[in-house]
């Protein structure tokens, strides 16, 4: 009987990780359209299989339960900074299928301790996964704003409204600002105020350049005057800022690449000792010392990487 429980693990794991990737690749990353099926085709009778509905049902289980009780750590507003078109508890429900998939190949390819490993670290590597996803996204719209706002400019100057004009600068970006300006736009085309939809994208991407764009929009249409002239002089200011920021990033560069190292060199040695010896790391993979140890390892390389990016970071 002992002789059976490694093949009955075995069967179950990979039971485990195809249903994982089922779950991941047929229901989360399928994605939904935009209109219910029901109403755009109403003729038509939804077939879908069991394991769709059950899905589908916990789906909207998790959502319900987020919106009773939002978190800052996983919020459909968190997934719009991210550029991630899915509801939270598609995110969560992706989470979960990953961290298993990777706790049950810890645990065939490494051991308990691994599978242990895996476990813990799947989802936090997720997490930053996706506030990396937030950081690119803000710093790629960044790059976009002056371009943009010579756009504006040149839009009014051609004797475009200012509506017209952002609509005209959507359609010739890329994302994420041509998402931005476009939702700008179908806002206000059902009744919202501009100056409130503007509002939001600054502070949805957390960009100082928009927000000044939107200010300065906002003053414009209580006071009046040349918008495509204001529209220039903030596009220089922000010009002038992009250029220093450009300075401080090359000068604070060695620090940067110090700090990936300094991270990186630990976990590059240990694996490379378990590949040239791995009976050397099985202290730290069948013992609670070295369970203890690695623990321990991760809290302090976590201290130390949050310590070295805010001396890394600096402020101006």
């Amino acid at each position: 009987m002992a002789a059976d429980v490694p093949v009955a693990l075995f069967v179950g794991g990979l039971f485990l990780v195809y249903l994982s990737l089922g779950l991941v690749f047929g229901v989360v990353l399928k994605g939904r359209a935009g209109v219910p099926l029901s109403r755009r085709r109403p003729d038509i009778v939804p077939n879908s299989s069991g394991l769709t509905r059950l899905t589908n049902q916990a789906v909207g289980a998790l959502n319900r339960g987020l919106k009773k009780r939002p978190t800052g750590f996983l919020s459909r507003e968190k997934l719009e900074q991210a550029g991630l078109n899915k509801e939270p508890g598609d995110y969560l429900l992706l989470v979960g299928a990953v961290t298993l998939t990777a706790a049950v190949l810890g645990y065939f390819l490494g051991g308990l301790g691994i599978g242990i490993l895996s476990l813990l670290l799947a989802p936090f590597l997720l997490y930053v996964l996706l506030n990396f996803l937030v950081a690119r996204r803000r710093r790629k719209f960044d790059s976009q704003v002056p371009d943009t706002l010579q756009m504006f400019s040149g839009g009014l100057r051609a004797g475009h409204s200012l509506l017209r004009a952002i609509d005209a600068a959507a359609q010739e970006n890329e994302a994420p600002m041509a998402e931005e300006l476009s939702r700008i736009v179908n806002e206000t085309r059902i009744g919202r105020d501009l100056g409130e939809s503007l509002e939001d994208v600054a502070n949805r991407t957390a960009s100082e350049d928009f927000h000044g764009i939107a200010q300065a929009i906002e003053i414009h249409r209580e006071v009046g005057g040349d918008l495509a002239e204001v529209l220039d002089h903030v596009g220089e200011t922000i010009r002038d800022r992009n250029q220093v920021k450009g300075q401080v990033r090359a000068l604070s560069a060695e620090g940067r690449v110090s700090a990936i190292v300094l991270m990186a060199l630990p976990i590059l040695m240990f694996l490379a000792l378990g590949l040239m010896n791995p009976t050397y790391i099985l202290v730290f993979t069948t013992t609670v010392i070295g369970f203890v140890m690695v623990g321990t390892a991760i809290v302090m390389l976590s201290i130390g990487g949050f310590w070295l990016s805010r001396i890394i970071k600096p402020k101006y």
